[in-house]
């Protein structure tokens, strides 16, 4: 499964890991969605370091089981960008959905170029054995 991520969601001010990432692919994967928002859309909540999921992060994520991942939006449950499912706006959930669909529905090709050119980022994760 191919897994990118906007540059803005692995911003300093957050945090955000790979590995924090892919466990939350994992979890996607695997059904566990806090919110489906339409489409490909959903959001899902990402644990920061020492902390629970509850007061953490929030992220709006495009998904095609068993395709790809994208993680389009990211914010920190407590900071000014919360948007809760109910409070993202019409006008927001549409532009989410169709930067999703972008990626969605791009082919690999465009997808690598994007990679390379920096406008998406690959993540990379790495299984463990416990």
């Amino acid at each position: 499964m191919l897994l990118i991520s906007c540059p803005t969601i692995r911003a300093a001010e957050y945090n955000v890991t790979d590995a924090m990432l892919c466990d939350a692919a994992k979890e996607i994967e695997a059904g566990l969605v806090d919110a489906r928002l339409g489409g490909f859309l959903l959001k899902k909540r990402v644990a920061a370091p020492g902390r629970g999921k509850r007061g953490s992060y929030r992220t709006i994520v495009g998904h095609r089981q068993g395709d790809r991942l994208i993680f389009v939006h990211g914010f920190a449950k407590n900071g000014t960008e919360n948007i809760e499912t109910e409070n993202i706006t019409k006008k927001e959930k549409e532009a989410l959905r169709r930067l999703c669909d972008v990626y969605m529905l791009a082919d690999v090709r465009k997808l690598a170029e994007m990679i390379e050119t920096k406008q998406i980022l690959e993540i990379l994760c790495h299984e463990q054995d416990s």
